[in-house]
């Protein structure tokens, strides 16, 4: 065969040989007659079928890296900025005659046509200084959210069939799908132009089944935080937020932070503060924001804590504990036989339904079983000459204190009175240490105070009101523990009352939302194994505060302190910035239905950014959170 060759190329870009001939000859025109006769019997010029008018890509075949419930979509490449990551597509598998709705999850990817992309010869001109630039399309991974039936969302049982037609959602359609609606507003969907993100305030499985919001020191927790409860109030719902770090004390001012106020132009928000907002902080103990008005100092019943809690929260040895029950079982009969609980006249039903791991003994305060305890600890050190009583009740009957204490003694033990101190466990120094212990707590005077009164829950739970609870000087998470744990019992038994009453009166229940700061302080794994009962008290809450319109929002910066008993009391989480991957990998099998897209991008989050998950949505979304409007203390 001879070899076809040339030397050079004329002027009009023809091929001849060392002569300057033309070695190819121009085709008869009646050659292209020819052909636009045969186009014109086979249909005309080619067109796009009108099933696929208006598609952005196509399907493309499975390969053995394949997975269930994705699929890779091919795009030209002007349709790449058309679906970017997070945006809905419709896919309508035209051969057998099916719909399917997904999201982008990956992508799109620029791959050059018909080579790959780390071909040598794109490698070698790009290392030289150039580049080799072939026509290119895009790549995006989509995962399947369901196949559409009659106009409703069911899953897919079957898969798109490839060079099925890919069309992207519109705005409109995409807020419907993904069922960002509400009037809670958290901010814009990443990846969409213009896409709010909403949750609704007036769904029970919403708000109600739990709020969690995790993240590191800088992620924008607090921002998203006081942006909740500025919505929260807007919305009438009740917002209790314990703040153990004074940080947000001054939400019901205006923000004056330069950045956030830039922030909020740029959304077209203006600065201002939560409305009724109450601030509350301990008797004795000061608050970051003296200046708000209204503020009410407060004290706690000592007679609201179950014994078995208070137990834990101050970390009792064994021995400590089988002292305490028996100083409480007498403190207790010691009360009976004075007349101060149950006075006279007094139904005794309640005391006698009353279940201890709930709750205490009624009337009984930190002084009364303080004065036994120390009662006891002279009687087994044989020192009764020395006995004395402070506590109200106690201290103007001295002569009649005494004698009920040894009574009660000797009937705890199935002693006589005249040997009731020998039937008390232990020495005197073990019965010290147990004072000391109680002395620490009794000393700071939050318990039962004359000056201070308790907290009023039927004022807490006021549809709209926001009362932030200030415990930033209490220096000691033992004494936050005890503070919240009483709230939160307060707040269970008035909603519990409230729900009941709207019933009866055929009323909508009042909402309530209890937002608990540095949540692992309170419920971290050490601490749940330590105290059983205390965790099995927020259990009990946090079931029952579902059905009667009560939500708790744990927020903490070291969600790895928090047990997967907790995690497992959370439907609902916005996650900012976690860098830890071990955290990662523990949320991941605590959170079901975050992509691997999603999860990958959770260390690299900017600040203000968060993974929103909630059980109103469709699926989770990147959400690039509003700015607050209203002041924070703490912000860098």
């Amino acid at each position: 065969m001879n070899q076809l060759s040339f030397d050079a190329l004329n002027e009009n870009g023809v091929a001849t040989d060392s002569h300057g001939d033309d070695i190819f000859s121009a085709p008869p025109s009646d050659v292209f007659h020819s052909i636009d006769a045969d186009a014109e019997a086979a249909g005309g010029e080619w067109k796009e079928p009108a099933a696929y008018e208006g598609s952005v890509g196509r399907t493309m075949f499975d390969t053995p890296s394949s997975k269930d419930n994705s699929l890779i979509v091919l795009l030209p490449r002007e349709s790449m900025e058309l679906v970017p990551a997070q945006s809905l597509v419709r896919i309508m598998s035209i051969q057998d005659g099916r719909s399917y709705l997904g999201v982008v999850i990956e992508g799109p990817f620029a791959e050059p046509d018909g080579i790959r992309g780390d071909a040598p010869i794109v490698v070698t001109t790009t290392v030289k200084g150039g580049i080799f630039m072939p026509k290119f399309h895009g790549r995006v991974h989509v995962e399947l959210l369901g196949e559409e039936v009659n106009g409703v969302l069911m899953p897919p049982r079957f898969r798109p069939l490839p060079n099925s037609p890919v069309f992207a959602l519109d705005s409109a359609e995409t807020e419907a799908v993904l069922k960002v609606q509400g009037d809670i507003p958290l901010g814009l969907a990443v990846g969409h132009e213009a896409l709010q993100v909403n949750i609704p305030a007036d769904r029970k499985s919403v708000l109600p089944r739990h709020l969690g919001i995790l993240g590191t020191t800088g992620g924008g927790k607090s921002t998203t935080v006081s942006g909740l409860i500025n919505s929260f109030q807007k919305a009438g719902i009740a917002t209790v937020l314990i703040d153990t770090e004074g940080e947000y004390t001054m939400i019901n001012e205006e923000t004056t932070d330069k950045n956030m106020k830039a922030a909020l132009e740029r959304r077209d928000f203006k600065p201002e503060g939560v409305q009724r907002t109450h601030l509350y902080h301990l008797f004795g103990r000061e608050t970051t924001n003296p200046q708000h008005r209204p503020r009410t100092t407060f004290c706690l019943r000592f007679e609201r804590l179950s014994p078995y809690l208070v137990m834990e929260l101050l970390e009792l040895s064994s021995a400590q504990e089988e002292r305490y029950l028996r100083a409480y079982d007498v403190t207790k009969r010691v009360l009976q036989d004075l007349k101060i609980s149950p006075q006279q006249g007094e139904d005794t039903e309640q005391f006698v339904e009353l279940d201890e791991m709930e709750e205490g003994y009624p009337r009984m305060t930190l002084a009364h079983i303080y004065d036994v305890i120390a009662a006891c600890a002279q009687l087994v050190d044989k020192a009764e000459d020395g006995i004395d009583f402070y506590a109200n009740g106690f201290r103007e009957r001295k002569d009649q204190v005494l004698p009920a204490i040894k009574k009660a003694i000797g009937a705890s033990s199935g002693a006589s009175s005249k040997k009731a101190e020998g039937s008390l466990p232990g020495n005197a120094i073990s019965w010290r240490a147990l004072q000391g212990k109680l002395g620490r707590i009794r000393r700071l005077k939050i318990f039962d105070n004359p000056e201070a009164n308790p907290l009023d829950y039927t004022q807490l739970t006021t549809p709209g009101q926001v009362s932030i609870i200030d415990l930033s000087d209490t220096d000691s998470p033992r004494i936050n523990n005890l503070v919240i744990a009483e709230i939160l019992r307060g707040i269970q038994q008035q909603q519990d009352e409230n729900y009941t009453q709207a019933e009866k009166s055929r009323q909508e229940p009042g909402r309530t939302m209890v937002v608990i700061e540095e949540a692992h302080e309170f419920l971290s794994a050490e601490r749940i194994k330590q105290m059983p009962v205390l965790f099995q008290q927020v259990a009990r809450i946090a079931r029952r505060g579902r059905k009667r319109w009560l939500g708790l929002a744990f927020v903490t910066q070291l969600p790895q302190h928090l047990p997967d008993e907790v995690l497992g009391l959370i439907n609902n989480f916005i996650l900012h910035k976690i860098s830890d991957a071990g955290v990662i990998s523990r949320l991941k099998r605590s959170i079901g239905g975050i992509d691997e897209g999603l999860w990958s991008r959770l260390p690299s989050l900017a600040p203000g950014q968060a993974i929103v998950s909630m059980t109103s949505m469709a699926r989770p979304l990147l959400v690039a959170i509003d700015p607050t409007p209203c002041k924070l203390r703490m912000v860098d």
